[in-house]
């Protein structure tokens, strides 16, 4: 085993650092992974900016990273169903303790989870890293490193669509066509949306989600007004969509998604913005539109899993920038400048493969 564990560590606003750390050793529950691929996701590049998102706010050196597949190297004295070099997709949210929550099957709000690079947490952008074995979940053969640290974006696309019931028939407004939207829309039409529409500032953006199955795509622009974009939809669409999932919290974009929806159906808050924001709320009121929100995921990986490994769903084509975890400062800014859709970062030195 190489005796070095390049960490990517936010040490404070605007602060990142490559540093070398010591190998961890894995507790009675844990396996020690070898990483290997690790994707970038807003969150991290938002903590690198501005030191805080809501109430997780940075206050220790952190290590970033939680979109992630590695190689195990060694499991714990409990661990049963693992063994070394098994390949896995790590689950970040592991939760802590048995609450209500928990016992709902809604670990995800615990609100004593362990989240990897969430202000205290550590995350996984390293070369090794332990974590709880049971949120491990090892990756049939025909799925790479990559597919398996996309299913953490995936998952939250699986959880959206879930909470908002999206089934067979279905008609589906996507608002933002980044890497949530994306994934929102892949498992929208796995879930059987006949019909998907999608809107986005950049038509590079828009061009991708046409290649991933939306039969729709709208370009909008910053001065469009709500109601006009909500009449847009409907004539692209013959009708208005019976379910409208928002990926960019942005207010205008909140207001369009209530505005379109048809009376009846969901819309799902999947971005996150401003704390207040501004909405029709009385419009959405009176026609029983229901306003749902998210966070995070739960019960998704086996899922993911299993969509990836039958075909079901591609997400190979969100990946369009690779660095090895040496240039993660590059990778960052990469990601910032909202260059490509998902940037990867290979932790393995000697294998950069997907």
């Amino acid at each position: 085993m190489a005796e070095e564990n390049l960490s990517v560590v936010l040490y404070a606003k605007g602060d990142l650092r490559i540093e070398n750390r010591p190998i961890p050793e894995p507790g009675p529950n844990e396996v020690l992974l070898q990483m290997h691929s690790v994707g970038i996701c807003g969150s991290d590049v938002h903590y690198w900016q501005h030191g805080q998102i809501g109430d997780f706010v940075l206050k220790k050196p952190m290590v970033l990273g939680h979109e992630a597949a590695g190689r195990v190297v060694k499991v714990g004295s409990a661990v049963t169903h693992l063994k070394p070099g098994d390949r896995v997709a790590i689950e970040p949210g592991v939760p802590r303790d048995m609450d209500e929550f928990f016992k709902r099957g809604q670990y995800n709000l615990s609100p004593t989870i362990f989240f990897c690079a969430t202000p205290p947490d550590d995350g996984n952008l390293c070369r090794y890293y332990t974590h709880n074995a049971n949120f491990c979940y090892k990756l049939p053969d025909n799925v790479t490193f990559e597919e398996g640290a996309l299913i953490e974006p995936l998952s939250v696309g699986i959880h959206a669509c879930r909470r908002a019931g999206v089934t067979l028939g279905s008609t589906v407004l996507i608002c933002g066509a980044g890497p949530i939207g994306l994934v929102s829309l892949i498992v929208a039409k796995a879930m059987g949306a006949s019909k998907v529409i999608i809107t986005d500032l950049f038509a590079e953006r828009l061009g991708v989600a046409k290649e991933l199955g939306a039969d729709f795509q709208l370009t909008v622009k910053k001065e469009d007004g709500a109601q006009q974009l909500a009449k847009k939809v409907k004539e692209i669409l013959g009708a208005q969509p019976q379910i409208t999932i928002e990926c960019t919290g942005v207010e205008s974009c909140i207001q369009t998604a209530l505005y379109a929806t048809c009376s009846g159906g969901v819309v799902l808050l999947v971005g996150l913005g401003a704390e207040m924001t501004t909405v029709p709320l009385v419009n959405a009121a009176v026609r029983e539109v229901d306003i749902r929100g998210v966070f995070r995921y739960c019960n998704t990986y086996p899922m993911a899993i299993a969509m990836l490994s039958s075909g079901k769903v591609n997400v190979k084509p969100l990946v369009t920038h690779r660095f090895p975890l040496e240039q993660a400062r590059q990778a960052f800014e990469t990601t910032s400048q909202g260059l490509g859709i998902k940037v990867m970062l290979k932790c393995d030195k000697n294998d950069q493969n997907p």
